[in-house]
């Protein structure tokens, strides 16, 4: 079996120094070469680009904030900067980009904005041509203000998702040629806080994790006019774990058969088995993460294997993923990466 190469977006608040690189190597089992690849201030959300030619990275340049694209060396793995869009403030904590790498937007969780920028042939990004600033409030104590945490693409490329923690809202905008404009907005219950979403590869339902609540949100999702409904609210953490949690992230296998969120706190990833005529869930279980506040993890491009990392104990964990059941096997823990956030592999 193959070697993937793959990234880590991390905070460089104590000894990180911006986006570093790894190798897993499917034979041993091993995640091994973890090295600094692009030296980058708060790099804490990294994207790769369907073509595997460029990535980008959400990114601090002094007192402002936005994003670097950066090429990918097809061989090595390796990454040379391109150029950088920001402005004043702070940078972003998401990044996506569609699957032609035409079209990279941000989610800014201290701004209130989503910004859309288009790319050039080589991957470089032009200056914002769409810049979103939201207003609303929630009830918890840290819904003071718009928080946005994640925007990306639906499935068929017609809206953007942005989705913000700070007003229990899930916004579809429709995108053309890099302009947003609000065509729908969803909202979660009060106080849930709705962080991140994937979507089922039939396009029809789409998963919410929520932050401030530990819950994963099922919706169906209509194509025709991007709007959401709710089917489903399932807890991500037991009933009698009382300790802070904040959930983290979400994904789904390919195959549509199970969706994994992440719960920093409890420290684990909850792992749910999807019924695929209704879209609905079923709980399988809890794994450890091995370490403390799981920010964020992927499935290797085999599916296999699941990398987590866990931020304030500066490590990944790697694990063994049977793809018939959906469970998670330990196979290694205390990889060193110094303030991990997000981890995406090139295929």
């Amino acid at each position: 079996m193959p070697e993937y190469v793959g990234y880590i977006g991390t905070y460089t608040k104590q000894e990180s120094k911006g986006v570093y690189q790894f190798t897993l190597d499917t034979d041993a089992k091993e995640l091994k070469n973890v090295q600094l690849a692009a030296e980058l201030q708060n790099p804490t959300y990294v994207t790769v680009s369907d073509d595997q030619k460029n990535l980008y990275a959400v990114s601090k340049d002094g007192e402002n904030g936005g994003v670097t694209s950066f090429s990918i060396n097809a061989e090595t793995g390796e990454l040379t900067k391109l150029n950088a869009q920001t402005a004043a403030g702070s940078p972003p904590c998401h990044v996506s980009v569609d699957h032609l790498n035409n079209n990279v937007v941000t989610a800014n969780y201290h701004t209130k904005e989503v910004v859309s920028y288009l790319t050039n042939e080589d991957g470089s990004l032009n200056p914002a041509v769409s810049i979103v600033e939201h207003e609303g409030t929630g009830p918890h104590e840290r819904q003071e203000k718009p928080h946005m945490h994640y925007a990306g693409f639906t499935p068929d490329e017609k809206y953007v998702i942005a989705i913000d923690l700070g007003s229990d809202r899930v916004i579809t905008y429709a995108v053309d040629n890099g302009e947003l404009s609000q065509v729908q907005v969803f909202n979660t219950k009060p106080g849930s806080g709705p962080r991140h979403i994937t979507f089922h590869p039939n396009k029809k339902y789409a998963y919410v994790m929520t932050e401030l609540s530990s819950e994963v949100l099922v919706l169906h999702y209509d194509e025709q006019d991007g709007s959401f409904t709710e089917q489903q609210a399932i807890a991500a953490i037991p009933k009698e774990f009382d300790q802070t949690n904040d959930g983290s992230a979400i994904h789904i296998s390919s195959d549509g058969q199970f969706v994994y969120a992440g719960n920093r706190g409890h420290n684990s990833i909850a792992v749910y088995e999807v019924d695929q005529d209704t879209g609905k869930l079923t709980f399988v279980e809890w794994t450890s993460t091995e370490g403390n506040w799981p920010r964020d993890f992927v499935m290797d491009p085999s599916e296999e294997f699941l990398i987590a990392t866990n931020q304030k104990s500066n490590t990944m964990t790697l694990f063994e993923r049977d793809k018939s059941t959906g469970r998670l096997t330990l196979v290694q823990s205390d990889v060193f990466v110094p303030e991990p956030v997000c981890v995406k592999f090139i295929k």
